[in-house]
């Protein structure tokens, strides 16, 4: 999964480059309208739990998880028309945009902004720099994307943990609509319970002592939001046919 998805032109922020422009908050969410799922940090589990099925997907970092939102490509089923987000719960990944953290010549932290987002204008919106400076704005959003570049750290280590232990499988789960048609999600990985519970009792204290138990459980406990994403998909292709139909 691209860390820059729907981010159309991404570039490092410079105070030269930059020094005039101006950033207001997004007012809607339709840069994420096309998005089926995004990257998730281990300090959301609890909260999307309740909200998305989390899976696991292979990146270049091994095993990452991910909220799933969409059972078709390209299609966000969290987001109507006027691009309100439907949950109480949006992902960091979401809410971090415009912002995008990137990596320099030497591996450091870079803050980046997508250039092709209208959050950013010369005329209208709070400065990002004054006198060369970081503004208040820009302060807030670079101790954003600090704090999720280390959970993004700790997240991976989670991944790479499952996959040393052998707890992850692959399910190509099968979701079904109130009308019978049926899709078939590949590519999805899943924590194998059976092999979660004939872990060694000291291994088991581990992932408890380190927080990652509780992680697993959420995760497995999130895997019921499922079949309501599939009411999620009816209910909106129901209403797009009513509107064929006028």
């Amino acid at each position: 999964m691209s860390e820059m998805i729907f981010y159309e032109r991404v570039v490092a922020l410079n105070d030269k480059t930059h020094a005039d422009l101006k950033v207001r908050p997004a007012d809607n969410y339709l840069f994420a309208a096309k998005t089926n799922s995004v990257p998730l940090l281990i300090s959301e589990f609890l909260e999307c739990a309740r909200e998305y099925p989390i899976v696991f997907t292979r990146s270049e970092a091994g095993y990452v998880p991910a909220a799933l939102l969409g059972l078709r490509e390209s299609e966000n089923l969290f987001i109507g028309t006027e691009g309100k987000w439907d949950a109480r719960y949006v992902p960091a990944f979401v809410r971090r945009y415009p912002f995008v953290p990137g990596k320099g010549a030497q591996g450091e932290m870079l803050v980046c902004i997508d250039e092709a987002s209208p959050c950013f204008d010369t005329d209208v919106g709070e400065p990002l720099f004054r006198a060369g400076k970081p503004t208040a704005q820009l302060d807030h959003a670079m101790k954003f994307l600090g704090e999720f570049h280390q959970a993004t750290l700790a997240t991976e280590a989670l991944g790479q943990r499952l996959e040393a232990l052998g707890l992850l499988r692959q399910a190509d789960s099968l979701a079904q609509l109130n009308d019978g048609r049926q899709f078939r999600l590949n590519g999805l990985n899943v924590v194998d319970e059976s092999k979660l519970r004939n872990l060694d009792r000291d291994v088991v204290h581990e992932l408890f002592v380190a927080g990652s138990l509780a992680l697993i459980h959420a995760h497995i406990v999130s895997l019921g939001n499922l079949g309501a994403l599939a009411d999620r998909l009816s209910k909106r292709d129901a209403k797009n046919e009513v509107k064929s139909i006028r």
